[in-house]
């Protein structure tokens, strides 16, 4: 079996529930989905985040600030008590945890990789360890993790033209991996000039957003206006693109994005949410970006963005930035606090 087709089958066994096993050391049975009826385990994986949701973030390994955190509680853990301490959803409903004490982690790359396939999967990266009854496990490394991931898997996979409401003249690319489902597309707007940078955004995918128009964020309004603004180009003689990424919620997927959606409502803005929820508030991955605009030929670029980290993760990848273009649209009064959290917690370059 192949590295990458271990990681497919590893993701897919999380999304329906069954145990893992990581670096043929440990089994690990996801909180969120597990289906092992009696399962039970001394101990649980969690994130570095959600640990400090539950006051135990002065117990994860101070040399490693982000190091998943294994808690022993004076009762087994059982999958309804997983899910209880997995779920901020449910913090209100069982607001009584512990008391735990962490141990030391003996194997930190499979734990760190069980919490990037918990992410992968879209569930909460929470796990029984070593769980009695949980079955046979699907068995997957952290190397074939990282060959997963390598971007020189992604290929050209179809491409065709594609008139738009903004430009007639454009050309849909699709690229995909063989092992991942996630089929990334890009947008040439106008003819492709070599002699001269295209104006370029990297979108990542956002269906309340871009799809449904939700008011909570600016996706909609951003993608829009960049293909205008691409258009514009095209008619002045020269080019853009647009990559659309298959990363939704900045890379945690639709469910928890929406689980995030639901703590905002509660008071915490984007960044917090997420940290409650166990989830990095940026996980999306700008090298598949970068792998993209090789394939297309594209060398140089002029950027819209408002996120000098894309800047810097393309310029790391290879890509040349000749220019980063602002691309800020005016708030209304369901998205300022995004915003405004954008600013002020991710670095965003915004009046």
């Amino acid at each position: 079996m192949t590295p990458g087709r271990s990681v497919a089958l590893a993701i897919d066994a999380l999304r329906h529930g069954w145990p893992i096993r990581l670096d043929g050391l440990v089994t690990l049975l996801p909180a969120e989905t597990g289906f092992a009826p009696g399962a039970s385990s001394h101990t649980m994986l969690i994130s570095a985040a959600r640990a400090a949701t539950l006051k135990l973030a002065n117990q994860r390994e101070a040399a490693i600030p982000e190091a998943p955190v294994l808690i022993r509680g004076a009762e087994p853990f059982d999958l309804p008590l997983a899910r209880a301490l997995a779920d901020p959803a449910l913090d209100l409903r069982y607001p009584l945890k512990g008391p735990f004490v962490a141990e030391p982690i003996e194997h930190p790359a499979s734990a760190a990789t069980a919490m990037e396939l918990a992410r992968l999967a879209g569930i909460l990266p929470a796990f029984l360890v070593d769980p009695e009854a949980a079955g046979e496990a699907q068995t997957v490394c952290a190397a074939d993790l990282a060959d997963w991931k390598d971007t020189a898997h992604l290929a050209v996979a179809s491409r065709a033209r594609l008139p738009v409401a903004a430009c007639e003249e454009a050309e849909i690319v699709a690229f995909r991996s063989a092992d991942d489902m996630r089929e990334h597309v890009a947008l040439v707007i106008g003819t492709q000039r070599s002699e001269r940078a295209p104006l370029v955004r990297l979108h990542s995918e956002c269906l309340t957003g871009d799809i449904l128009g939700s008011l909570k964020c600016d996706c909609g309004p951003q993608l829009n206006a960049a293909l205008r603004a691409m258009a514009d180009e095209a008619r002045a003689g020269g080019w853009g693109v647009l990559l659309y990424l298959r990363q939704e919620g900045r890379g945690v997927g639709l469910v928890n994005k929406l689980r995030a959606y639901q703590l905002q409502d509660q008071g915490f803005d984007t960044v917090d949410a997420n940290n409650r929820l166990g989830l990095p508030s940026e996980a999306r991955d700008f090298p598949v970006a970068a792998r993209m605009l090789e394939l297309l030929g594209v060398r140089a670029i002029r950027l819209m963005t408002n996120n000098p980290a894309k800047v810097e993760a393309l310029s790391a990848a290879g890509v040349s930035v000749a220019e980063r273009v602002p691309h800020q649209l005016p708030p209304n009064p369901h998205n300022a606090r995004y915003l405004d959290t954008k600013r002020d917690r991710t670095g965003h370059l915004l009046d």
